[in-house]
């Protein structure tokens, strides 16, 4: 009785990790996947800004790296999620 209540604590913990690792993974790429989106659009309008004036670079480079930020915050996310499991 013992062996197979271990058993089914064994599989039911397995299975929260399992879902845990599938959280995790859904939340880093879809933070990548809308990183990407926003790096794309930021970063082609900061190159039109700075081919008219170039000493918005400084700028316009913040602005892409907030962009990236989002990638970051969905890595967070997995590693509590990990980190909980």
């Amino acid at each position: 009785m013992i062996g197979m209540l271990s058993v089914q604590l064994a599989a039911q913990a397995a299975e929260v990790s399992g879902m845990a690792l599938l959280a995790a993974a859904i939340a880093v790429a879809g933070a990548c996947i809308g990183a990407a989106i926003a790096v794309a659009y930021t970063g082609a309008a900061a190159l039109a800004a700075m081919s008219e004036r170039p000493e918005l670079f400084g700028r316009a480079m913040v602005i892409v790296g907030l962009a990236e930020g989002i990638a970051i915050y969905g890595l967070i996310i997995a590693i509590i999620l990990i980190g909980k499991a």
